[in-house]
């Protein structure tokens, strides 16, 4: 009988998707982030795999295209769900700003451990093992805070979004600077930053003028083609092509203030808000699927046993704790004393395993372990979990306390006039 039959792998995406469809419900419910549960579950899968003596395939190409479009998906998702107003203008701003101080410093900070206590680590090298470690992971923080009241969950929508695209955009800066004729400087990476913010605003409005005149019912996948195509272009051309993404998703959603003046006369906004409506569903929807396939995959492939290694553990402690402290340092300054639990909402999760696999083969060190990278994954994950459920026991008691004051209120209230008199 051939384990990897046509039917078999139908019935394991299947079962994946169901099983994926269960932790997110679970998820809800406890905190714990659906995406810790997908990994243990690739986890069972490789040992049953091995069990069944098939565990000779390859998964790492698979890992790399699921990580690239579940990339797309997830920041056109998060795109989709920012309003851009007048009075949402400062909170943009300001997570922005402690995105881009947090990545910078956690990144300077994870550099220094990894330096200092791997040995071959070249500082050049530490930088870019670092830099994936210090980006905020958008896949595990979106779905996790939409119970979070509006204000803290915008928060963290615009943080984890501007910390996955600078941070991809930091990266491949850094990799630039391993190949002198690749290597531009921060004169050419801003021009670069400029013609890709420019195309991606020519490309948005022609999608959107294109797609509502279209009259077919299946243009959503042709849509999410188009994207995928403009993405692949521009990383060939060597732009920063997340932007494109994001811009997009920017202008879709926020189409009454891009389509001013005259451009407002060659928009049909119900058709257009109707491609809107139906591409956040589709795009949910891909986000999701990719992102179960993707970490259940990194669960097959990860080597379990660098958890138990004394050294693992310890670099791997010393960069979470920098995470939380240069966190706390900047959640104090710009937000104030009201920082529970966006102190501790901090995962990292699929752009940190995606840019790992990315880093070039003459910046690899072969006494890194990628240990260290499941342990920050996990660790800054049940960090998560353990202050959204105190955070959900506080906001409970509270209401339960306001609520008993209420009825005391209504108990103990002084007798009328009328009730006098009868």
């Amino acid at each position: 009988m051939d384990i990897l039959s046509s039917y078999n792998i139908i019935i394991a995406v299947s079962v994946t998707i169901i099983v994926s469809f269960l932790f997110n419900g679970l998820s809800k419910k406890t905190n714990v982030p659906a995406v810790l549960m997908l990994i243990v579950f690739g986890v069972g899968l490789q040992y049953l795999l091995k069990y069944l003596n098939v565990d000779n395939i390859n998964f790492l190409p698979i890992l790399e295209v699921l990580g690239i479009v579940g990339l797309i998906m997830i920041v056109l998702e998060a795109a989709l769900e920012l309003e851009l107003k007048k009075e949402k203008l400062i909170p943009i701003l300001k997570s922005m700003g402690i995105a881009i101080i947090g990545l910078i410093a956690s990144a300077w900070v994870a550099a220094l451990i990894l330096y200092q206590f791997i040995p071959e680590m070249t500082m050049q090298s530490a930088w870019l093992y670092a830099t994936p470690l210090s980006i905020l992971s958008s896949a595990i923080i979106i779905p996790s805070v939409l119970g979070l009241k509006e204000s803290k969950k915008e928060f963290h929508i615009y943080e984890s979004t501007f910390s996955d695209i600078i941070g991809i955009m930091m990266f491949y800066f850094l990799t630039g600077k391993l190949d002198p004729a690749e290597d531009s400087g921060v004169v050419g990476f801003s021009l670069n930053l400029i013609i890709t913010i420019i195309i991606s605003l020519i490309a948005s409005y022609l999608i959107i003028l294109i797609f509502q005149k279209i009259k077919s019912q299946v243009k959503l996948f042709l849509l999410i083609a188009v994207l995928l195509l403009l993405y692949a272009v521009g990383k060939k051309m060597h732009l920063s092509s997340l932007i494109i993404i994001l811009i997009f998703g920017l202008v879709i959603a926020n189409m009454k203030l891009f389509f001013k003046g005259k451009l407002k006369k060659y928009l049909h906004f119900e058709k257009a808000h109707h491609i809107y409506h139906e591409l956040h569903t589709i795009t949910a929807e891909t986000a999701f699927v990719v992102r179960t396939f993707f970490f259940v995959v990194f669960g097959i492939t990860i080597v379990v046993s660098s958890l138990f290694n004394v050294n693992v553990a310890m670099i791997s402690m010393l960069i979470i704790a920098s995470i939380y402290i240069i966190r706390y340092i900047l959640l104090r300054l710009f937000i104030g004393k009201d920082i529970i639990p966006q102190l501790f909402i901090a995962p990292r999760g699929l752009i940190t395993v995606l840019l790992f696999y990315a880093i070039p083969k003459e910046a690899e060190i072969a006494t890194f372990e990628p240990g260290i990278l499941l342990f920050v994954i996990i660790g800054t994950s049940l960090i998560m979990t353990g202050a959204m459920i105190y955070d959900k026991k506080r906001n409970s008691t509270a209401i339960k306390t306001a609520s008993n004051k209420k009825v005391e209120t209504v108990r103990w209230k002084a007798p009328s006039i009328d009730d006098t008199k009868s």
